[in-house]
């Protein structure tokens, strides 16, 4: 038994991508355990050939079997190859047969990004951990609806919260926009090292503060300084001064005049000119 078809068995059973270290692991520990049941054994067989070296397997072998296998499956057109993700090896169709592939679901729609939410996806792609406020600063609109579109799909999570004023959400993105986009890493996305070095234009510290209503000082009126005779206290009923107000209590409140003594206390107006004979006063009478 060759160990590249052990490895194609291996990808062809899982149903999630297999790392080569996990294939190595798989490989060597059934090896070990069939060589030590063939030893222990009452009637013990030797080992077939090709065993005892499976027990010795490292992750370049596993490679070198994949390489084989792509190579294999691309000579005899195969519809199907092995794709490298995030996370590891996988068997999946080839592009080609992607919209027959398709009509086994029926139900999910092609879901496409708009112009708008794959510059924000980019933005938070090249230069993760950001902030909403850092995305915002290189698009020169708001990102709110954009950013949780990508976070509903799965292509952009929350890594934490940045060290600055108000705990600001830091954004990255998913192993699913690995997978969706077909790369192992966020290395091999293209120009990553150069776009990286790019200085990106930063939020303006100053927008938060200037939208902020600022509190005006009301300016005080100077406070004249009392004279001596309006410090003195008025005596009371009792004929002895009454006690000085204490300076933080509210002045005395007038009471208010009822309108029947305002009306006692106010003088009498006289129609009769002041001064004068009335006499004088009176208009002449009219000859007519």
């Amino acid at each position: 038994m060759e160990l590249i078809s052990i490895v194609e068995a291996l990808l062809f059973a899982s149903q999630e991508p297999l790392g080569l270290p996990q294939m190595c692991a798989a490989v060597k520990e059934t090896a070990r355990d069939i060589l030590q049941a063939s030893e222990g054994g009452e009637e013990a067989c030797p080992p077939p050939e090709w065993l005892p070296p499976l027990a010795e397997t490292t992750e370049e072998q596993v490679r070198a079997a994949i390489d084989a296998l792509i190579a294999r499956y691309e000579a005899e057109k195969h519809a199907f190859t092995l794709a490298e993700r995030s996370n590891g090896w996988r068997i999946c169709a080839r592009g080609e047969y992607a919209e027959w592939c398709r009509a086994l679901y029926p139900g999910k729609k092609v879901q496409r990004l708009s112009q708008p939410a794959l510059e924000t996806l980019a933005i938070i792609a090249y230069r993760q951990p950001i902030t909403k406020a850092g995305v915002e600063a290189v698009r020169g609109v708001s990102v709110d609806a954009m950013v949780q579109q990508l976070v509903d799909r799965g292509l952009v999570k929350i890594e934490g919260r940045a060290d600055l004023p108000g705990r600001p959400l830091l954004y990255g993105t998913t192993e699913a926009f690995l997978d969706h986009f077909g790369i192992k890493s966020l290395d091999d996305m293209p120009n990553a090292a150069e776009l990286r070095r790019v200085k990106l234009p930063e939020p303006d510290a100053g927008q938060a503060a200037a939208a902020e209503p600022q509190a005006e000082q009301l300016a005080l009126a100077p406070v004249e300084p009392a004279t001596p005779g309006e410090a003195e206290a008025a005596p009371d009923s009792n004929g002895e001064p009454a006690p000085a107000p204490d300076a933080d209590s509210p002045p005395p409140v007038k009471p208010a005049r009822s309108k029947k003594r305002a009306a006692k206390e106010e003088p009498a107006v006289s129609n009769e000119p002041s001064g004068g004979d009335p006499a004088e006063a009176e208009p002449p009478p009219d000859e007519g």
